[in-house]
Parts: C-alpha cells; structure tokens; sequence
C-alpha cells in the first residue's frame, strides 16, 4: 500500500539532496517521478530544486490554491508514476496535506514530503502540522548544532547579522539567513537563556 511519507528536519540537514537523490533513484530504474516545490522560492531558479552541493531538477510549482491531486491525477492519465516528491513541504496548506493523502490512498501512489518542521520562533508551519499529524511514516534527517548536539530549531539572522526575534513566517533564504541549533542554544540566542544557564555546553 502505497503511503505518504514526512521527512522533516532543519536548515541546511541535506533534505533536498536527499529528495534528488530518492528521485534519482527512481529514475535510474526506468521509474517515472514527480517533482513539487513552492513557486515563490526562486533560490536556484524558477520551479527549481536545488540542494547546496550543486544537484537540481526542475519541479511543478505549487502555490496555496494548487489542487495538487487533479495534477497528479492528470499526470496518471497520460503515464504511469511511481512516485510523487514535495520539497519545501512545510508552505503546503492543510487541504493539499489533504489531498496528497488521496494520491496514495486513492490513486496508489507513494507520496515522499521533505520540509522544515518549525520557523525560526519555534512554532509549527500550518503544512508540517497536517503532515505530523496525518502521514503514514515520519523520519527525522538531522544535522547537528554548533556544539555537536541534535539541532532541531533554527534562528533567522537580519542585515546586521545578528538574531532577528520577531517578523513573518516565511521567509525565504539559506546559510546566509539561517543557522541551525540545539534546542538550548536557539533559547540562548532567542535571549530565553543566559549563557550561565547553558550548564554543560559549550
């Protein structure tokens, strides 16, 4: 049975390497793929997915009013598909949650999401909170803080370079705007720690 899968992780963890490199796979075996990223992130170039070590595949743009089961389904109609792929996955809305769920549930097609679980203030996106609470399988890909622990929240860094506490959700950016860390060290840098209550790191 074909089931929709939530790889979620933080800035710079590797997911969309990993997606390519899932698609990649597929492909190599004669399998057909299909490939989902938000339409506003422009990164690498318009409905493009690109991962910092220079891989990248063009993909189907999706915005918040994409129905994104009638265009896999339409896609069905003309040939088979193995497998779906959605980078950037946590600026999907609860309804296209929703109707990815469909595609494997309904047209039998495996469904791989990769994406951010939490902003910069530590709050769930609306598309990572459908995909944590309806997705058949949930992995974590980690990357690890600068004092060697698990990261698993991110700051967002201003002009001046220092941590920017407050301002919208979504905004798009790499290394140069985001830093990954442990969860004591993003409380630190939100200014909910001191230094001296950091006991044992460094």
């Amino acid at each position: 049975m074909a089931k929709l899968y939530f790889n979620y992780a933080t800035m710079n963890a590797g997911k969309s390497t990993m997606l390519l490199q899932a698609s990649y796979n597929y492909q190599e075996r004669g399998m057909k793929t299909m490939l989902f990223t938000a339409a506003f992130d422009d990164r690498v170039g318009e409905h493009m997915i690109g991962s910092r070590i220079g891989l990248e595949q063009a993909a189907n743009p999706f915005e918040a009013g994409s129905d994104l089961f009638a265009d896999i389904e339409a896609r069905l109609e003309n040939e088979p598909l193995h497998c779906v792929f959605v980078d950037e996955a946590q600026f999907l809305t609860e309804d296209q949650v929703w109707q990815l769920g469909w595609v494997a549930d309904r047209l039998g097609v495996p469904v791989m999401c990769y994406g951010l679980r939490t902003d910069f203030q530590g709050n769930l996106f609306p598309g990572s909170k459908a995909l944590l609470a309806i997705a058949d399988e949930l992995r974590e890909v980690r990357t690890i803080c600068r004092c060697g622990r698990k990261a698993t929240m991110v700051v967002r860094l201003g002009p001046d370079g220092k941590v920017s506490k407050d301002g919208d959700q979504v905004e798009i950016g790499g290394n140069d705007k985001y830093v990954s860390l442990c969860r004591a060290h993003w409380e630190e840098e939100m200014g909910r720690w001191g230094a001296q209550d950091l006991i044992g790191f460094s």
